[in-house]
């Protein structure tokens, strides 16, 4: 997802990057404080290794993971603005404990005069796209999630015997105290919650309705309660929702929405009734867009305003979905939805199906024309290069909760063109593999989703129509007087730790850690530390053990660790426990040898370059343990040349905190 999207980004092997957010003028550097007992220090990473997390990143013999599958029953009221379900939740415990009760998030209340995310900014949530502003404003809410009914049913009774549940409400949080604790390996329970809420207008941010030139759109996600993740790291985890994303246990979904005939219906998973809401042309279409490479429309813009182009006029339909192994479920909804369509082309002869809804407005060739085109060139090439996707369908929908991103789901903004569409397309849909394949707490740890997703998104930059939208960068963040093509400063900034709760940054900092330092950090692992081969080969073995479950960081810094055969302590503690400097320095050229001293706590293999008084050149790469017990390194040529000058650094790859001590000339 994007909190202020001025879309990404970076570039491999270039990088743009500054976290100069809160930070005053540069002064002087000063003398080098170097302590080789800092940076080589031990790290003892936070979670241990146990029989359900391995000491090599994987999960271990007796790692396990609750499941929550749900069957939903949903009608939308437009002339209302509301929206009612019947739901269902059968929660697996396969924990090896007992659980005395449910926690469940009623993420809905974030909107609610009283939620703690208002209290704790002074200010409801924003819509997506809508600038910041110091004047005051009237605030919108609504009462959040109204339960009509919340009933218990175990094992011991047949269907729709439910017990009212004993339940208290707590901020987006509900527990579920039970009459007799669920068992564990296996136990299982029924919860129904029927219930109904306002949907918030464009100022709810990730969940919207919004009018377009021609009529309203439906953006429906955190529609429903949803179970949190009862885990082995901390039992519970109850966070309550302030605005920073998910983590959400796996399962079945099966939902069903009823809306008005007119509407056409765009969610996760697969479409299982389309003989009820597609008319047969509509249905011929979608059978031809499955076969071909090119996109198909479904539902053509002349056809939005054409009464034949539906099934029914007048009353409801209702669209069924189904999606297996997934964490979450997103759905969109409008009377104006242009539709197309195309084949993706996964490996092992596999395929799924590219989709894109967007109002006519949104109707362009260098606009949501290309939409699908970008869904599906961005999905291939990610299952070929990190992890195949198997989801039935990747849908990008234009509407008003722009730039946000769910299990086979992105929203993205009606005016949204050019390089633009492509980028945000590439990033929101890349969030299928970080965090929802790979299912990382994204409160807790955004540099697992938002820094990996970043990563993966600037080669996707590199690879579409050989490059036509790369390199990648943002120019929000490129402010630091240096051409945009060079590597910027990590400015050592105490407050932003990249191992730091989402919701937490100060200012400005969240969006350039989590993204921009979260991303440089892989790619100073794969271009710098490992190389693209030992990197690619360690972080696709991370991704396969961890595909539909949660990883912490501590089992991504062993994972990479392991596979790669390199100890990387010095780099976990320098970039994500600590945010310390790079700076190595040209001290001295004294005829044939040349001083450098280490400035910097950050340690980083270090290229530098020596040009000879006879013109010949050499390359010599520095491995941080050249600084394991000093902080000073006097290179000498081997053949006793004379050195004419020295640059650290010659291709701007690294974040040196002071480019000016880099380069040096004999006298």
């Amino acid at each position: 997802m994007t909190s202020r999207w001025r879309t990404a980004l970076l570039s491999l092997p270039f990088l743009a990057l500054t976290l100069h957010a809160q930070t005053g003028t540069k002064s002087a550097p000063a003398a080098s404080t170097y302590d080789p007992r800092i940076s080589f220090a031990p790290l003892t990473l936070p979670n241990p290794v146990n029989a359900y997390r391995g000491s090599n990143g994987a999960p271990g013999p007796m790692f396990w993971q609750n499941d929550a599958s749900y069957e939903m029953h949903a009608t939308l009221d437009t002339q209302a603005k509301q929206l009612t379900n019947d739901e269902t939740i059968t929660y697996t415990n396969n924990s090896p404990d007992a659980l005395t009760s449910l926690w469940i998030q009623l993420e809905q209340n974030i909107y609610r005069k009283d939620s703690r995310s208002r209290l704790a900014s002074g200010t409801a949530r924003r819509g997506r796209r809508q600038p910041s502003s110091d004047a005051p404003q009237t605030v919108p809410s609504t009462e959040g999630f109204l339960l009509d009914a919340v009933m218990v049913e175990t094992g011991r009774q047949k269907s729709g015997e439910g017990t009212r549940a004993d339940y208290i409400v707590d901020d987006t949080r509900m527990q579920v105290r039970l009459a007799q604790p669920l068992a564990p390996k296996g136990g299982q329970v029924r919860i129904h919650i029927r219930y109904h809420y306002a949907i918030p207008g464009v100022w709810g941010g990730r969940t919207s309705w919004g009018m377009s030139k021609q009529g309203e759109i439906y953006d429906m996600a955190q529609w429903y309660p949803r179970m949190c993740v009862y885990d082995d790291l901390r039992g519970w985890d109850t966070l309550p929702y302030i605005g920073s994303e998910l983590y959400l246990e796996y399962g079945k979904f099966d939902y069903y929405v009823t809306v008005p005939s007119n509407m056409i219906v765009a969610g996760s998973g697969e479409l299982v009734n389309p003989k009820d809401v597609l008319t047969k042309t509509e249905i011929d279409r979608l059978a031809q867009a499955s076969k071909s490479d090119a996109t198909v429309y479904i539902r053509k813009p002349e056809e939005v305003s054409d009464p034949s182009s539906r099934p029914k006029q007048g009353g409801t339909l209702t669209w069924h979905f189904h999606m297996d192994h997934t964490r979450d479920v997103v759905w969109s909804a409008s009377p104006v939805f242009v539709w197309d369509a195309a084949r993706m082309n996964l490996p092992d002869g596999k395929t799924s199906m590219a989709m894109s809804v967007y109002p006519p407005e949104s109707v362009g060739p260098d606009a949501w024309d290309k939409s699908t085109e970008y869904v599906k060139n961005t999905v291939e090439n990610f299952s070929k290069h990190w992890y195949p996707y198997e989801w039935p369908a990747a849908v990008s929908v234009a509407g008003f909760s722009t730039g946000m991103e769910y299990p086979g789901v992105v929203f993205d903004g009606i005016e949204d063109k050019g390089s633009f569409l492509f980028w945000v397309t590439a990033h929101e849909i890349g969030h299928d593999w970080f965090p929802m394949i790979v299912g990382s707490n994204e409160r807790r740890h955004a540099f697992m989703d938002e820094g990996f997703n970043t990563f993966i998104d600037i080669e996707e930059s590199d690879l579409y129509a050989n490059g036509k939208y790369g390199p990648k960068r943002d120019s929000e963040y490129s402010a630091g007087g240096e051409p945009a093509d060079t590597i910027l400063k990590v400015l050592d900034n105490p407050d932003a730790p990249t191992l730091m709760y989402a919701d937490a940054y100060t200012g400005q900092l969240g969006h350039p850690v989590s993204y921009f330092k979260g991303a440089y950090g892989m790619v100073l692992l794969r271009e710098a530390i490992l190389g693209p081969d030992r990197f690619d080969r360690a972080f696709r073995k991370y991704i396969r053990d961890w595909a539909y479950r949660h990883p912490s960081p501590s089992d991504f810094f062993r994972a990479m660790s392991s596979e790669s055969g390199e100890d990387l302590t010095y780099f976990w503690n320098g970039w994500y426990f600590n945010n310390w400097k790079y700076d190595v320095a040209v001290d001295k050229i004294d005829g044939t040898t040349v001083t450098l001293s280490n400035r910097g706590q950050l340690l980083l293999p270090t290229p530098i370059e020596v040009t000879f008084t006879d013109g010949s050149k050499q390359r010599v790469k520095l491995p941080v343990e050249t600084w394991l017990n000093k902080g000073t390194y006097v290179w000498s040529s081997e053949d006793k040349k004379p050195v004419a000058s020295v640059t650290i650094d010659p291709d701007h790859k690294l974040p040196d905190d002071d480019r000016k001590n880099n380069a040096m000339s004999a006298k």
